[in-house]
C-alpha cells in the first residue's frame, strides 16, 4: 500500500513539475529569483522532449508501482498520463517535438512579460 501511494505521490510531483516548467515565469513576475529555479527545468523540460528520453521520475514511479503489486507502463509520463488526455493515438517523434516546442514558446512570451516589468520598474 506504501508503494502505491508514493508512485502516486511521484505523479503529483511530476505533473507539479510540469506546470513549473510550463508556467514557473509568472511566478519570475512576482518573486524575481524563481528564474534561478525555472530556468534550469525549464530547459531540462523542452531537453526531454527535444532529445526522446524519458524523465527519471517516470522510471521511479513504475518501480513504485511494481513494488506495490502494481503492473508499470511502457514509455514517459506525458504519454502514460498526459497524452490520453490529449491524443488518442500514442507518442510520436511529431508530438514530443511539439510539446518541446510548446515549453520553449510559452517560456520565451513569459520571459519577455519579465524582462519588460523588470526594465519598467528600472526606468521609474
Amino acid at each position: 500500500m506504501i508503494y502505491r501511494i508514493a508512485a502516486d505521490l511521484v505523479v503529483l510531483i511530476h505533473l507539479a513539475f510540469i506546470f513549473f516548467v510550463l508556467f514557473g515565469a509568472l511566478a519570475a513576475l512576482r518573486w524575481p529569483r524563481v528564474l534561478w529555479l525555472h530556468f534550469p527545468a525549464a530547459t531540462w523540460g523542452a531537453l526531454i522532449e527535444f532529445q526522446g528520453w524519458i524523465c527519471p521520475l517516470t522510471p521511479w514511479e513504475n518501480r513504485l508501482r511494481t513494488l506495490g503489486g502494481q503492473a508499470g507502463y511502457a514509455g514517459g509520463f506525458i504519454e502514460h498520463y498526459i497524452l490520453p488526455l490529449l491524443y488518442p493515438a500514442g507518442l510520436t517523434r511529431t508530438v514530443q517535438l511539439t510539446l518541446g516546442a510548446v515549453v520553449v514558446v510559452v517560456n520565451g512570451l513569459l520571459y519577455a512579460l519579465v524582462w519588460l516589468k523588470w526594465r519598467r520598474a528600472m526606468s521609474r
